[in-house]
């Protein structure tokens, strides 16, 4: 069997990786000539534990390969971003482009895939795209979406062993990609149709949004309250009926930080509270910003001259190397602009190197710094011991354990 992989990014890559390694033969396609180029010398272009090691071995074994183009094949798993347009309306024009590059190439018994987050619906205007310009292969090939359920740092784990939804456009291209998946896939893989498949990825996500965005909305009112979040959360989940999650410095990355959009905007009237969560978690970054802003004010005015500020983690989760839709990305962003000429210290220990900021080692700003904000729970910074001698603003609470 051969698989054409149209993304090679944070989730395309190490399926692609993870199905080579099932002994499926796999091409996998990026507009990127450098990721491409990566791929097949066997190095990956993210940070995710094990799977440089299992790149290298599909590499070597010549199960998988990487190209600007596809290539004729079995299956197709359109796996490439969704951004936004507008108003945080979703833009399918990545998923639509994958399609029509594939279409030429597509034969009878093929399986075609879309991973990519979705508006509902999308599966099934792929599947007129393709129709349209290719009718005689109508009811000849199989359409199904499978949205991806994985958490980066532990994403080779959760790829075989997650469940999965499959929803076909007909039974038939269910149970199609059911066989696909079960190559690689040792989670229950859970039939559906097309449509319910795809919001099941966005409610899944929703979901997380709305119960940090509680987390987060205590942490605003213990602030005004004098009440400290930490304590209260972990009081309060004494309670055998109740988990309320952590407060952080906001939410990010290509998931929960986005998906809920594409509910939002399709329906913007029934979804009232799932808007209101986004706006609650958007609105943390911008309070973390004005805590760190003030903070460097009152330092100034006590001290006479301006305070060092090492700002602590630019990824949007926990050891990792992913700044999308990042909060402390924002945050950094914002003090930076807010703070003309400020002497502020950017730590990003995943990040070797960045466009725009300038990084600093973790310890040394530490130790330079009069103004620490902790803005994500790296492994790294927990390592460090708490100084009574510098203001320190941790919107993770690592020194609340």
């Amino acid at each position: 069997m051969k698989a054409c992989f149209m993304g090679l990014g944070y989730i395309g890559l190490p399926t692609a990786i993870i199905a080579a390694r099932h002994d499926i033969d796999v091409i996998g396609v990026d507009i990127n000539p450098q990721v491409v180029e990566m791929t097949n010398k066997g190095i990956i272009h993210m940070v995710e534990p094990g799977l440089q090691e299992l790149c290298r071995q599909v590499v070597a074994s010549g199960h998988l390969r990487a190209s600007v183009k596809p290539e004729i094949s079995d299956v197709y798993l359109v796996v490439v971003p969704t951004p936004f347009k507008g108003n945080h309306e979703p833009d399918i024009s990545f998923v639509e482009t994958a399609t029509r590059s594939v279409i030429p190439l597509l034969k009878e018994n093929d399986l075609f895939v879309i991973e990519s987050t979705s508006p509902v619906g999308t599966t099934e205007k792929m599947k007129d795209l393709i129709f349209s310009l290719r009718p005689e292969l109508k009811g000849k090939i199989y359409i199904a979406y499978c949205p991806e359920r994985v958490l980066p740092g532990n994403v080779i784990y959760e790829l075989i062993h997650n469940d999965r939804v499959i929803g076909g456009i007909d039974e038939a291209s269910t149970g199609k990609a059911i066989e696909f998946y079960s190559r690689f896939v040792k989670g229950t893989l859970h039939k559906t149709n097309a449509k319910t498949a795809e919001m099941c990825k966005l409610t899944e996500n929703s979901s997380r949004d709305v119960q940090i965005a509680f987390a987060n909305e205590l942490s605003l009112i213990c602030d005004k309250a004098g009440i400290n979040v930490w304590e209260l959360i972990e009081l309060a989940n004494k309670h055998p009926r109740v988990n309320i999650l952590q407060p952080g410095s906001g939410v990010g990355g290509h998931c929960i930080a986005v998906d809920p959009y594409f509910i939002t905007a399709e329906f913007p009237v029934e979804s009232q509270l799932i808007s209101k969560a986004r706006e609650i978690n958007n609105y943390k970054a911008f309070w973390c910003a004005e805590k760190v802003e003030n903070a460097m004010l009152k330092f100034e005015l006590e001290h006479n001259r301006k305070p060092i500020v090492a700002m602590m983690g630019l990824a949007f989760k926990p050891n990792i190397d992913d700044l999308r839709e990042s909060p402390a990305k924002y945050i950094t962003t914002k003090v930076m602009q807010s703070r003309n000429n400020a002497d502020i210290l950017v730590v990003e220990p995943n990040v070797k190197e960045h466009k725009v900021f300038k990084l600093t080692n973790y310890k040394e700003a530490y130790e330079k710094a009069d103004i620490v904000a902790i803005m994500v729970a790296h492994k790294e910074f927990k390592e460090l011991p708490y100084r009574d001698d510098k203001v320190i603003l941790d919107f993770c609470g690592i020194y609340q354990a």
